[in-house]
């Protein structure tokens, strides 16, 4: 049953409870690898779900628009605090609603509509808001974009710098959503400074790696860092912008008045609560457990034959391609759904196919730490994907590897589930 309990909501609305229900159950028999995605605690689940929703909060702590902020200022204070103590910065923003708004606050702030922006190419790894065509930031903005290197898989930070000398965008993003490698931030930073940009750090995938000590830091030198506070952080949906003072007033403005009214409160408190767990001597063994998990995961499907982009991870995060297993990344990520292993199709760089039928699945191993899976349990993972690729079509196959897989999930206890 879900956890916290829902007696309420089953008495006045049972459709919806049952489908919360549905939904946590889902949950518990899965193995969940979508790289986006985690399990929050309960202590975060009860403060999403608390009366903090009921509170507008127009404004900042000390200047509302709205009067009964007494508590809600202190909420917001100790989420800033908590931020700028975990990742050792001067300022936090802990009001944007998600991570696109977090990034839309960074254009608004620094740049002027037809100006360049700098950012990784969707295809090759990149996110929408850095200046990808189909996003409100490809058409109101010149987009820049680099990629990777088609025999490594890797960023070439000398064709980057070539690129930024050549177009002098005014800011420059690093990081996206399918990146498995160490982001060189010290050398997009020397690039950033000799184009005279404003560095942008989105660490959204990364941020529970980087705030635990497995992933480099890119505080000192990208002066704005966007991150969602999910994913690896391990908090609600809701997302952060962290900067050094010089840029923290440009940054405010743009969040509020902005992008947005007022902040939700809910998931302000939320936000307080994961950043305390982060700040824990727990959290840092488990952000390092994510990418032991990762690398076991990314050894095992290797030794099954799987081709993996730029041949492994530093991080949390796979990506596959497909190409020699003649299936696409669809039919095989909906087999593997089937078959209770949970992650996403995805492209790959330079794939032949198209966005909604690409090449390529992207998995990551976040949530499965979080529900205590080892090292010892990735061969069993890279087994279930290896089998359930090749069973692509033969549903009575995929369902006894469901049954496999709800059998081992049920030894892993997870928070929101009792």
């Amino acid at each position: 049953m879900h956890e916290p309990a829902i007696p309420t909501l089953t008495a006045a609305d049972p459709q919806v409870a049952e489908l919360v229900q549905a939904e946590a159950r889902r949950q518990f028999d899965k193995v969940r690898l979508i790289a986006s995605e985690n399990y929050v605690s309960t202590a975060v689940l009860e403060a999403t779900g608390s009366v903090l929703t009921n509170k507008y909060s127009e404004g900042y702590a000390g200047r509302r628009y709205y009067e009964g902020q007494q508590v809600i200022d202190q909420v917001e204070l100790l989420a800033v605090a908590r931020a700028k103590e975990l990742f050792g910065v001067d300022h936090a923003n802990v009001q944007p609603y998600s991570g696109s708004p977090a990034n839309l606050a960074v254009y608004l702030a620094f740049l002027e509509p037809g100006e360049k922006v700098m950012g990784m190419a969707l295809p090759m790894g990149g996110h929408l808001t850095h200046g990808w065509n189909v996003s409100a930031t490809g058409k109101w903005f010149q987009s820049v974009r680099y990629g990777v290197r088609r025999e490594t898989g890797r960023v070439d930070m000398d064709e980057v710098r070539d690129l930024a000398l050549a177009e002098r965008p005014k800011v420059i993003f690093c990081g996206g959503t399918a990146i498995p490698r160490t982001i060189d931030f010290p050398a997009f930073a020397a690039i950033a400074e000799e184009v005279g940009a404003v560095l942008v750090a989105d660490i959204a995938h990364i941020a529970g790696l980087v705030a635990g000590g497995a992933h480099p830091s890119p505080v000192g030198h990208a002066p704005v860092i966007t991150t969602t506070t999910h994913k690896t952080l391990r908090g609600p949906r809701g997302a952060m912008v962290l900067t050094d003072a010089e840029h923290a007033k440009a940054i405010d403005k743009a969040v509020f008045p902005g992008l947005q009214g007022g902040p939700h409160n809910h998931t302000t408190a939320a936000i307080a609560v994961a950043l305390g767990e982060a700040l824990t001597p727990d959290f840092r063994t488990y952000a390092h457990a994510i990418v032991a998990n990762a690398q076991a995961l990314a050894a095992a499907l290797v030794e099954r034959g799987f081709d993996l982009v730029s041949g492994g991870t530093d991080n949390h995060l796979i990506l596959i391609d497909l190409t020699s297993k003649e299936l696409g990344g669809k039919p095989a990520a909906q087999a593997l759904d089937r078959a209770g292993v949970e992650l996403n199709y995805n492209a790959v760089p330079f794939d032949s196919r198209k966005p909604f039928d690409p090449s390529g699945i992207r998995l990551g191993t976040a949530a499965i730490t979080t529900r205590g899976l080892g090292v010892e349990q990735m061969p069993q993972v890279a087994a279930w994907i290896d089998r359930a690729v090749a069973a692509a079509g033969d549903d009575a196959e995929l369902d006894r590897i469901g049954r496999e897989v709800a059998e081992l999930m049920a030894a892993y206890p997870m928070p929101g589930w009792a």
